[in-house]
């Protein structure tokens, strides 16, 4: 098989936590998801019905998975983005497998606007200028990103 998939690196924070520690969320932008459905084809089924006979990992399904998961996130990331966030929190992943044949891979979560706490304190409650989402901010230590 081919080699492990490095970890893709988003140009917005995705975390599984329902908050983002040194950072203040100021605009909460709505749920947000990415969707990707995998068929297999019959020769990958019948090599991994072969191999569960005989125990072990089924490399073929597990890259498969690992391709899909990644598409989800990459979609989950865009439509965020498109949104005018620069995070998504309480990120998950839902898997189902449809007609025995493809398998369905959900990346969803809640898009949000975040700045670092330190900018958030300088801001003064109720204040006219209040900073609005625009573009996409990068948050610190992040790469940047692009579609492949």
């Amino acid at each position: 098989m081919g080699q492990p998939m490095q970890q893709q690196q988003f140009p917005i924070l995705l975390s599984t936590m329902n908050d983002a520690p040194g950072y203040k969320v100021t605009h909460v932008l709505g749920e947000v998801f990415g969707l990707t459905v995998r068929s297999r084809n019959a020769f990958s089924n019948m090599g991994a019905g072969f191999k569960a006979l005989a125990g072990g990992e089924l490399k073929g399904l597990t890259t498969l998975l690992q391709q899909s998961r990644h598409e989800a996130l990459t979609r989950l990331v865009q439509e965020a983005m498109a949104r005018g966030a620069n995070g998504v929190l309480a990120m998950r992943f839902d898997c189902n497998e449809i007609g025995g044949t493809a398998s369905e891979i959900a990346a969803y979560g809640t898009a949000v606007y975040i700045v670092p706490e330190n900018q958030a304190q300088q801001q003064q409650p109720g204040h006219a200028h209040q900073q609005q989402p625009q573009g996409q901010p990068q948050p610190q230590g992040q790469a940047q990103y692009q579609q492949g």
